[in-house]
Formats: C-alpha cells, sequence, structure tokens
C-alpha cells in the first residue's frame, strides 16, 4: 500500500445539515449532493488542497455499504487537523465554524509544546482541530 489518502469520509446523520454546514459555514467548495437516484448513494465531497477530498455520507449508508452493523459513534475515536499558518488563523478559523454553528470544546489556546490550538466538533460531533505549529511549514 502507497503511503496516500485520498478520501476522509465523515458519517452523518442529516446529509442536508451537513452540507450546509461545511459548504455555507466552513466555505468548502462542493459541487453538492449527487447520488440521490441511488439507494444508499447519496453524497457530498468537498475539495481540499494536494486533491484530497473530505466526503460526507450518511451513516446508514456506510453501515450498508460496508455491510456492517450501524454502532453508536464516539468523538473522540480521531480528530481532523487543519493545519494554519498563523495564531490568528487559528482565532479566525475558529470564529467562522462558531458562527456556522459549531461547537466549541476547547477555545485557542497555547499549547504545551509551543503551538496554538482550538477543538470544535461539527454537527455530527466529528472532532476538528485547528492548529498552528510553528514547526510545519503549509504548502498550498
Amino acid at each position: 500500500m502507497k503511503p496516500r489518502i485520498t478520501v476522509i469520509t465523515l458519517g452523518v446523520d442529516d446529509l442536508e445539515r451537513s452540507l450546509k454546514f461545511y459548504r455555507d459555514g466552513l466555505g468548502l467548495p462542493t459541487e453538492g449532493i449527487v447520488g440521490k437516484e441511488f439507494e444508499h448513494g447519496a453524497v457530498a465531497f468537498f475539495d481540499l488542497l494536494s486533491g484530497i477530498k473530505l466526503a460526507i455520507f450518511q451513516r446508514k449508508d456506510i453501515a450498508h455499504d460496508a455491510q456492517i452493523n450501524q454502532t453508536v459513534s464516539s468523538s473522540t475515536e480521531f480528530t481532523i487537523g487543519h493545519n494554519v499558518e498563523s495564531k490568528e488563523e487559528v482565532d479566525k478559523v475558529m470564529e467562522q465554524a462558531k458562527k456556522a454553528g459549531a461547537i466549541i470544546t476547547a477555545p485557542s489556546h497555547d499549547t504545551f509544546w509551543g503551538g496554538y490550538s482550538g477543538y470544535f466538533q461539527d454537527p455530527d460531533d466529528h472532532l476538528w482541530e485547528v492548529v498552528w505549529n510553528p514547526h510545519w511549514e503549509i504548502k498550498e
């Protein structure tokens, strides 16, 4: 397996609500919901940098597609890291997420390792960390 990730899919309960959060609230580019003509097929893709896509797909449809039982989710299973170029940009993105309806779980703060970060949850409780790391260069 090559070290490549091309799509990160988030399971959601309400596809329209999550579409509005990511498209209208956070400003991620998308063509909207596609695949409505297929049973268990409705999904929305958002274009991220480096050719990566973020997808939102109903949890029940992921369970059907993967042929597993849908289980209770936990916000601490994983986080999505959004690295930015400055402390000010952390604050800006956190405010944008809050205005979009996110729950701020940890406001922007200096970290023990010398960075600056904050956490928010999207409408389906997925945990995002917005972080500035003084040791990482952001490549567009």
